[in-house]
């Protein structure tokens, strides 16, 4: 059973920028497209950008111009550089597969102040 890893997350005010990675206890990366989730409180889990093997990104509208994804097969990680935070970004991040496998990791919290 793979492990996903996430970290980066904190407290920053808006128009700030966190990095989050993601690291997987065995290689998936090289055979996935790999995505970016989130989750607010009382919300569902979104889909926020993804990746695929050859490196094509798709971002949901929400973010786009501000988030950016990246992928490094060799060392089994995923990044979101996400610039220009807002409030309605405030979640708890994970990252998985697309389509996602049953491996959810424990997602790191990202709070925006405002």
């Amino acid at each position: 059973q793979v492990q996903l890893m996430e970290s980066g997350g904190g407290l920053v005010q808006a128009g700030g920028s966190l990095r989050l990675s993601c690291a997987a206890s065995r290689n998936i990366f090289s055979f996935n497209t790999m995505g970016w989730y989130r989750q607010a409180p009382g919300k569902q889990r979104e889909l926020v950008a993804d990746i695929t093997t050859g490196g094509s990104t798709n971002y949901a509208d929400s973010v786009k111009g501000r988030f950016t994804i990246s992928r490094d097969n060799a060392k089994n990680t995923l990044s979101l550089q996400m610039n220009k935070l807002r409030p309605e970004d405030t979640a708890v991040y994970y990252c998985n597969s697309r389509p996602v496998i049953p491996a959810w990791g424990q997602g790191t919290q990202v709070t925006v102040s405002s």
